[in-house]
């Protein structure tokens, strides 16, 4: 654990009671709706690109939309609102995500559509790390990381059984009823933060100024880059399970089905696992990550050719990688001192651009007549990097004399 000066979040008054389950619970909720509206988009394409009368190549490009709007937002929003209560800023940003995912479910046409998506990415950084920062202030300092854990655990219970059931729901009712059951759902989380949230007042010493601080900050840098370069191996496979199931081992829908529930099931194990590790010793969690997801990505192109069953176990495994997300963002609250909104903020745009590199980078090599299994070589690759890097920034950290 770093001993560099930090900024914590403020407690809570005194004569304030908090339920620290009810909180969490409220703001996992907002984490269920960000991840079923980014996951269930990759599930719906088909549907809304025959919808809305274009190809699904470019169909994609909303998709990519909703990624460039995290990391648009999520600098901006948190240095906007750097002097905004948390809990009200948490309330308006889930506001924001529902009027512009509703507005997803009734665009007539795909540039509105695509323009709506762009809109709906523009809150969900700040959320998430605005809500990291508050759910690390109602625990004890050593349970910070099992508290972050729980609220990305409504991100990874999207993925679980969110993503499946929008889909079913899709067939009876629309690709559309998906959008609007996720502006539902950020209506109902924006109501549980305001009745559970607690009312802390805002730092009277925040402003801008010191939020963009952290950019200045060597150590939020290199831990904002091992998290995008990283994690991007988890992705570079992830991106590719449906396209493996079917195309290389003639697979059906429902086997690909079950195989996403299968990565959304290991997602949530390690992420709550890897955080009760890190409570403990975080930057040996780091490196257990990083380094058992090299292992397990670069061994899954052969357990591919063993069948569903080898890839589905190398499917939960590959899911360790993912446990490193609330390893980086407790780690980012040791270092960003008077920078936390930012910083906060800034991982969950890292982790979108490692959303895009990682599948960009096993798309060269599918596309190079690989197969769609090498992309466990380019996830290894680049759990392998991020090892490497996470190893720099401890390294910068003792040099610099912070560790």
């Amino acid at each position: 654990m770093t001993q560099v000066q930090t900024h914590p979040t403020a407690a809570p008054s005194a004569d304030t009671p908090i339920n620290a389950r009810a909180v969490l619970f409220a703001l996992a909720l907002g984490g269920f709706a960000i991840g079923l509206t980014e996951f269930a988009s990759m599930a719906l394409l088909p549907d809304f690109a025959a919808d809305l009368g274009v190809d699904e190549a470019r169909a994609a490009d909303a998709i990519s939309a909703y990624a460039l709007g995290v990391v648009v937002g999520a600098p901006i929003l948190a240095v906007a609102a750097a002097r905004w209560r948390k809990r009200r800023l948490l309330i308006w940003l889930m506001l924001g995500f529902a009027v512009f995912n509703l507005l997803s479910a009734i665009a007539p046409t795909f540039g509105l559509f695509t323009a709506s998506r762009f809109f709906s990415g523009l809150p969900h950084g700040g959320y998430l790390g605005v809500a990291a920062l508050v759910a690390a202030s109602v625990v004890p300092r050593n349970k910070r990381t099992s508290a972050v854990a729980r609220v990305f655990l409504g991100l990874t219970l999207a993925t679980t059984i969110g993503v499946p059931a929008a889909s079913v729901i899709a067939q009876y009712l629309g690709w559309r009823s998906s959008f609007v059951a996720v502006g539902a759902m950020a209506l109902i989380t924006a109501l549980a933060v305001a009745r559970l949230a607690p009312r802390t007042p805002a730092d009277p010493n925040a402003n801008p100024l010191k939020e963009l601080g952290a950019l200045k900050n060597r150590q939020v840098l290199l831990t904002l880059l091992t998290g995008a370069i990283g994690f991007g191996g988890f992705f570079a496979v992830y991106t590719y399970i449906a396209s493996t199931v079917q195309t290389t081992l003639g697979g059906t829908e429902t086997q690909v089905a079950i195989m996403l529930m299968v990565a959304g099931a290991g997602m949530t194990i390690f992420n709550l696992a890897m955080a009760a590790l890190a409570d403990r010793a975080i930057n040996a969690t780091a490196y257990l990550a990083f380094g058992g997801g090299a292992v397990v990505l670069l061994i899954y192109p052969t357990a591919v050719t063993g069948g569903l069953w080898t890839m589905g176990i190398a499917v939960l495994m590959v899911a360790v990688l993912g446990g490193v997300s609330t390893v980086l963002q407790t780690r980012l609250m040791n270092v960003a001192g008077d920078a936390q909104q930012l910083a906060a903020a800034l991982h969950h745009a890292a982790f979108n651009m490692a959303n895009a590199l990682g599948p960009f980078l096993a798309a060269r090599v599918v596309a190079a007549g690989y197969g769609f299994p090498a992309s466990g070589y380019v996830g290894a690759g680049l759990a392998a990097a991020g090892f490497a890097l996470y190893a720099v920034t401890l390294w910068d950290a003792r040099r610099s004399g912070l560790e």
